[in-house]
């Protein structure tokens, strides 16, 4: 990621919505759907008895899954920008505008909890327009937090958020948000960050690939804050994603 920091403005919160909740929902309904099937329908974390839908040798990657349901693949590799270190490519595809196009996955804490020692020197704090801290760092106390509080939150069998992001292969290939660099002059944005709370009717068994889980066992009866990115054009393959990394509200 890239130090240096750019603002976008709006005139209220609600102003900060490129496309509806409801097309953030549908892109990501269809997607771990889709990741869902070509595991076999397997529940994440799950030793249970259990046959295949389909043979294992038929399984697709992730990123294969990406591009044959959303049209587009994106990728981490070393940023086109000078000492930027890791940014994020379309590598297959075409993305359209106003797509969803990544997710920012991370511990989400509440404006009052703590949130110091993971703070320090940690790049990847990502502030939501209502105070709301998404921890997007995959290294350090960061990670162990992640680790811990995903644990704690399953549901029997039920994961409800996915781990493998911290991890060189994310199942789900949309949580690499936090390495998307930020813009400059030279390279203005082509996506921005976008809140998203996860609605009560998402699936159960389909949470086990949101890379997003709160700090707090106390904050489960509220929904589940993510943070997307949607694409402001279209972006064709080899381009790299840049967005805002502050928004200032009016």
């Amino acid at each position: 990621m890239v130090a240096c920091k750019t603002l976008r403005r709006v005139t209220e919160p609600s102003e900060d919505k490129v496309i509806p909740d409801e097309q953030v929902s549908q892109s990501l309904l269809g997607l771990f759907r889709a990741l869902l099937r070509n595991s076999g329908g397997l529940l994440l974390g799950t030793h249970a008895n259990f046959t295949p839908r389909f043979p294992l040798h038929q399984e697709q990657n992730e990123g294969d899954v990406l591009f044959q349901t959303l049209g587009f693949c994106i990728e981490r590799r070393p940023s086109s920008l000078a000492f930027a270190g890791t940014g994020v490519f379309v590598t297959r595809g075409f993305v359209p505008k106003g797509a969803t196009v990544a997710m920012y996955p991370g511990t989400i804490y509440q404006p009052y909890e703590p949130i110091l020692l993971q703070s320090i020197r940690n790049p990847f704090v990502f502030r939501c327009i209502d105070g709301l801290l998404v921890d997007g760092n995959d290294r350090g106390i960061s990670r162990m937090v992640f680790r811990s509080c995903s644990g704690r939150d399953r549901l029997g069998p039920y994961l409800t958020s996915d781990a493998s992001w911290l991890t060189d292969n994310p199942l789900n290939p949309l949580a690499v948000g936090q390495y998307v660099n930020n813009c400059s002059d030279e390279r203005p944005a082509n996506v921005c960050y976008q809140e998203y709370d996860v609605p009560d009717s998402f699936p159960l068994e389909l949470r086990q690939y949101l890379p997003n889980v709160n700090y707090s066992q106390h904050c489960t009866q509220r929904p589940l804050r993510c943070v997307v990115l949607v694409s402001l054009r279209d972006i064709r393959p080899g381009e790299e994603l840049f967005s805002n990394y502050y928004t200032i509200v009016r």
